[in-house]
């Protein structure tokens, strides 16, 4: 019998392991879900895991696994109480932990579940990698064979979920075949044009390209493809047309409701009751060279500049403004933005320019990686991988503002 514990460390169930397996009967039993213990909404061992120092947490199938792992001094481990991975579960890995490794036994079921689980983690904007475990059918047997040092070494080299597509993908087709082949370049082009990113997107294909011999020029071309078609060719430059530079072309674009709706939030929060402490905490993080839309570029840079003077009078800055501005200013106040908590909304709209500038300086690495000698290209990548997990935790907070249209 094994003990269930919250994460209070309280027995709230128990799971049953039969000694001598037989054909007729279940290999575990748990207590029945009543009030006190629903399977779903606990994880075993998490009570013990989250104790560890430790950024990760990886997540098996069985209470055996955890154990076993535990044993060896692998104790940021935790079972998933079965192999369907629920939200109540992913909300729980995602608060203890930056990246999350899932390492479900090899057989079907086992990665079945994986795939079940990577989307429900992926939802929340979670950092998760899958443990590619050869010569043993779950963690439990891996540790046994190659020890604590072989199973660390599997953590470390887990990958991620288009690199898990990507190789079960390949699991069914045979790339010495030319139609396989193409049908294996088609289907990984829709799996890249998934990614948001840029940065990633191009991060995925140079690794692809390598490791499975296909050239970059080939899945540049189908993931381009891919674009032009969910586009409708509204943003596709035709061949009579010169290609306009960067900065042409961010001038002329419109700007998205949600830049404009989150760039009026701040001024509206600025002008606010609280428009001091709103200051002091937005202009740490937030630039007027950040504001992308030009009148309330001139509204944000006044308003900081008198407010770095220490004139918070409202009334008396108003004046301050030509004609222009002034409508712009009183159509951001007779707006409803909805703020219900006025520190969430704070929180949510830095989170966004957090996110911004580290995008910034991950494309600013990605571009010196290839001019850079030994050391220094080791410390740039443990900065890209660093601000590639302070993206993910930034993920969740993200999705979660602006959803209203203006």
């Amino acid at each position: 019998m094994i003990p269930i514990c919250d994460i209070r460390g309280r027995v709230i169930a128990f799971g049953g392991r039969i000694l001598e397996e037989r054909k007729d009967a279940p290999k575990y039993i748990n207590s029945p879900e009543n009030i006190v213990y629903t399977k779903g909404r606990h994880l075993f061992g998490l009570n013990i895991a989250k104790k560890e120092d430790t950024k990760k947490l990886i997540i098996v199938e069985g209470y055996m696994d955890v154990i076993s792992l535990h044993q060896r001094g692998v104790k940021n481990v935790v079972g998933a109480l079965g192999t369907a991975l629920t939200e109540g579960q992913g909300w729980l890995l995602r608060k203890h932990a930056e990246q999350i490794i899932l390492g479900f036994d090899s057989d079907g079921a086992g990665q079945a579940a994986v795939l079940r689980s990577m989307e429900i983690l992926q939802n929340m904007g979670c950092d998760m990698r899958v443990l590619q475990m050869e010569g043993a059918k779950d963690p439990d047997e891996y540790i046994i064979k190659y020890g604590t040092a072989g199973f660390n070494k599997l953590v470390e080299n887990a990958i991620s979920l288009i690199e898990y597509k990507v190789k079960v993908l390949k699991k069914n087709l045979n790339l010495d075949n030319t139609i396989d082949r193409i049908k294996f370049l088609t289907e990984i082009a829709k799996l890249i044009s998934q990614v948001d990113n840029t940065i990633e997107k191009e991060i995925y294909i140079e690794k692809i390209s390598k490791e499975y011999q296909i050239s970059k020029e080939a899945i540049y071309a189908e993931v381009n493809k891919i674009a032009y078609n969910n586009s409708k060719g509204s943003q596709i430059l035709t061949k009579q047309k010169p290609v306009a530079k960067r900065d042409t072309l961010k001038k002329v674009s419109n700007i998205s409701k949600e830049v404009i709706k989150r760039e009026n939030t701040i001024i509206s929060l600025l002008l606010g009751k609280k428009g001091k402490e709103v200051y002091q905490i937005i202009n740490q993080i937030i630039k007027p060279e950040d504001i992308v839309y030009e009148l309330n570029k001139k509204i944000i840079t006044v308003l900081y500049e008198q407010y770095e003077k220490g004139n918070y009078n409202v009334n008396s800055l108003i004046d301050i403004f030509d004609e222009e501005l002034q409508g712009q200013i009183t159509a951001i106040m007779a707006e409803d933005f909805g703020i219900e908590d006025e520190t969430k909304a704070i929180e949510d709209i830095t989170t966004i320019y957090k996110r911004e500038r580290l995008n910034s300086r991950k494309l600013d690495i990605l571009n010196l990686l290839e001019q850079s000698k030994d050391e220094e290209k080791r410390k740039l990548e443990q900065e890209l991988s660093d601000i590639i997990i302070k993206l993910a935790k930034l993920n969740t907070s993200i999705k979660n503002a602006f959803r209203k249209e203006s």
